[in-house]
């Protein structure tokens, strides 16, 4: 029995362990099986709020829509978003109460 007959085995032995080594780390195995598992997770739930994101922004352009425009409604966000009003109107301001946390106590 000699070198030549344990070539065979040693050959097969080492083509074995080079494949279980790829299939525990290589760049499809097991390991990046589990980083792409938890990556899908991550990201079905940020598409899940882009889509909610989605959902809202449709039903605003339905509302700005010439059939189905509120002038009010139009009028009131107009308003809160450049923060104006009309001269002849009343402002009714809301006053914060203050957080007694942090005043000092005589």
């Amino acid at each position: 029995m000699g070198v030549r007959s344990l070539i065979f085995p040693l050959l097969a032995c080492g083509i074995g362990a080079y494949f279980g080594y790829s299939l525990q780390s290589g760049d499809h195995g097991l390991k990046a099986r589990e980083e792409l598992q938890s990556r899908k997770e991550v990201l079905q739930g940020e598409l899940a709020g882009l889509k909610e994101v989605r959902k809202r922004l449709e039903r605003d352009v339905a509302l700005l829509r010439p059939e189905s425009l509120d002038p009010d409604m139009l009028d009131e966000r107009a308003r809160a978003i450049l923060d104006l009003a009309h001269n002849d109107e009343v402002v009714m301001m809301k006053r914060r109460v203050p957080n007694r946390s942090f005043m000092p106590r005589p």
